[in-house]
Formats: C-alpha cells, structure tokens, sequence
C-alpha cells in the first residue's frame, strides 16, 4: 500500500489538533459555571468535597436529623467495625482500576484503558473518618436541607444490589455501583454532575479533580 505525500505529518497535526480540542473542551467545560446564579446558604449543613489529586468524593456525615447512612453503609461490612466513623468519604469509579490500584505505583496501561473506553463494572467507595480537617484536599459546601436530601438521595441511588467487597484498609469498603465510567463520566464528572443537579454553582464538565476543586474556597467552615 502506498501512502500519501505527506501522510505522517498530517497524521501528525491531526493528532495535535484532536490533542488541543479535548484540552480545550476540558478547560471550557471546568471554566464556563452552569447555576451561575446559585450563592451558598449563609446557614444550612456543611459537607466537603475531598481530592487527592485524582479522584474527588463527598465526606458527609454518617447520620444527622436529614439522613442516616448506617443501614446502607453499615459497620459490620468493614474488616474491623470499630473504625466505622462520624463521617463518610463517598467516592465512584470503575471496578476494576478500584480494586487493581491500592498505590498509584501500582497504575497500568490495561487498567486505565477499558476504564476510559466504557466500563459498566462501577464501584461506591466508601472510607469511615473519625474527623474532619482543614486543608487545600479538603474543601467545604454549605448546603440547604432540600439540597441535602437530594444529593444523599442521588448517591444512595447509585448504589447497586450487593454486598460489600473488602477495601485497601479495616475502616474502608467498596460496594457494587450503578452507571457507566467513561473518559466522558469520571469520577469526578460524578462529583460535578452532582452538585449540578442539586444547583450548586460549578463547571459544566468536570473530567478532572481540580475542574472540582477549583470551584470552591479551602477555607474551613467549623
């Protein structure tokens, strides 16, 4: 087969230029708000947003006047139910990059591909805190009791019939999820769609973890 005159270099700026347009779309998609005029309640219940760097969940607490999670996240499903804590780090992904990748040491190149091709294979990840901290990995949102209980409703929704699955530690555990992960519907995509939907003020996309986190202040709200 014979190929055309200058062939590799537009195989070359085609690439660039796919490269450029997913860069763009993720900056735009982090950058331009959707509830653009939602403002935080001056009072209300304060959750947290958490990253570490890669992925971005929900640290809610385990049980208040609005919702009780300790029937669907319950301590007899961790390896030692004396770590079950006040609050829960709720984070979504894909089964099999979950599971295979306790250390980003331990990343690979098949994980990661069929986790960004599509995988109906999801997971809630949920970690038992004993506290809360202040911190840039950390940050607060106030949000009214309506808020609140859509956005519990909306995770509890994501949860799939099914026991939980040992995690990396004694005060964490995985249990089977709905949807589809994609390098479309991310983790953090999650995260952002939401906060989207409870009408909370933030990118249209967001792929990344600092496409999340770039919405909301560090300062710590006791």
């Amino acid at each position: 087969m014979r190929w055309p005159k200058n062939f590799g270099l537009r195989a070359a700026l085609a690439s660039v230029s796919f490269a450029l347009l997913i860069i763009l779309a993720v900056l735009a998609g982090s950058i331009i708000p959707t509830n653009r005029h939602s403002v935080q309640p001056r009072s209300g219940i304060t959750i947290y947003v958490y990253s570490n760097g890669v992925h971005t969940g929900f640290v809610l607490p385990a049980v208040n006047p609005l919702h009780d999670w300790r029937t669907r996240v319950r301590s007899d499903d961790l390896s030692d139910p004396r770590r079950a804590g006040p609050w829960l780090l709720f984070g979504w992904g894909q089964r099999d990059f979950y599971l295979n990748t306790p250390r980003w040491s331990d990343v690979k190149l098949s994980t990661v591909l069929p986790a960004m091709i599509g995988s109906d294979r999801t997971l809630m990840h949920v970690d038992h805190l004993q506290r809360v901290w202040t911190g840039p990995d950390l940050r607060p949102i106030v949000l009214t009791p309506s808020q609140y209980r859509a956005l519990t409703h909306a995770i509890e929704t994501d949860f799939a019939p099914g026991a939980g699955i040992k995690g990396y530690s004694a005060d964490d555990v995985f249990y089977p999820a709905q949807g589809r992960y994609s390098a479309i519907v991310t983790c953090n995509e999650w995260t952002g769609a939401k906060l989207r939907a409870v009408g909370v003020r933030i990118g249209i996309w967001t792929p990344a973890a600092w496409s999340v986190m770039r919405w909301f202040s560090a300062s710590a709200i006791q």
